[in-house]
């Protein structure tokens, strides 16, 4: 019988049906504490919505069903940030068995980190993009231009913004994975500057809400984030160069 190492070193081991099989079941507990985070939050939505609602004071909704609606997507948002633990977990102990056995402990330890970078790119957002986007884009009304937010366009903005914001603080510790696995080097980061530069632009535009000032918001942080990524990318160089240099 092999061992739990020799599969490891021997990825062959396994055939594609097997991985899919496992990545199925991995992504079954995934959702299933999903489905249940969800259920537990849905009892806690009105205190957000409250919250939420603060800097634009009362929405509207035009259906009878956009109120429903509205509470659910803060549900399931609400819901998804809960699981991001077991769903991030999971991912990364799916992807750490093809890698080698030095590799698999760094995935195994970014699992924690994922879910923090998470956070702290939706707190951002929340907090901080969501305000100013909001000053600036209800500044423009007037006596003869009011504005009439309706829930669900209201909570799909937070929402996007949240989970995009999430999701692109993640790009660091991408950076620093590659540079770890040998993928990347602070000289191809570097180099790919431009390049990088004008695919953020084009991811902004995709998963924003359309409108050239959310887009710019997004834009700039994940330009800075690159430049963090950068410097990550140096810092885990130099030790990799230095432990390969050592007799």
């Amino acid at each position: 019988m092999k061992t739990t190492t020799q599969i490891k070193k021997n990825p062959s081991a396994k055939t594609f049906l097997d991985h899919l099989d496992e990545l199925r079941g991995k992504l079954l507990i995934s959702f299933i504490a999903f489905v249940g985070f969800s259920v537990i939050f849905s009892f806690f939505t009105d205190p957000f919505l409250k919250h939420m609602t603060k800097p634009v004071g009362q929405l509207i909704y035009t259906s009878p069903a956009d109120a429903f609606f509205a509470q659910i997507m803060i549900a399931l948002l609400g819901g998804f940030i809960l699981t991001l633990p077991i769903l991030l977990f999971q991912v990364w102990s799916f992807v750490a068995e093809g890698l080698k056995e030095n590799e698999s402990r760094y995935v195994l330890a970014y699992a924690p980190a994922s879910a923090v970078l998470f956070v702290l790119g939706g707190a951002f957002a929340y907090f901080i993009t969501i305000p100013f986007a909001l000053k600036f884009l209800l500044g423009f009304s007037n006596d003869y231009i009011v504005p009439m937010i309706t829930v669900n366009s209201y909570v799909s903005f937070i929402v996007t913004l949240v989970l995009a914001f999430g999701v692109v603080f993640e790009l660091p510790l991408v950076l620093m994975f590659l540079t770890k696995i040998g993928i990347a080097t602070p000289a191809f980061l570097t180099q790919k500057r431009r390049h990088a530069f004008i695919i953020i632009l084009i991811v902004s535009a995709v998963i924003t809400p359309p409108d050239v000032v959310t887009q710019i918001i997004m834009a700039g942080p994940l330009m800075v984030l690159y430049e963090i990524g950068i410097l990550v990318s140096k810092m885990v160089y130099r030790e990799k160069m230095l432990r390969e240099n050592m007799p």
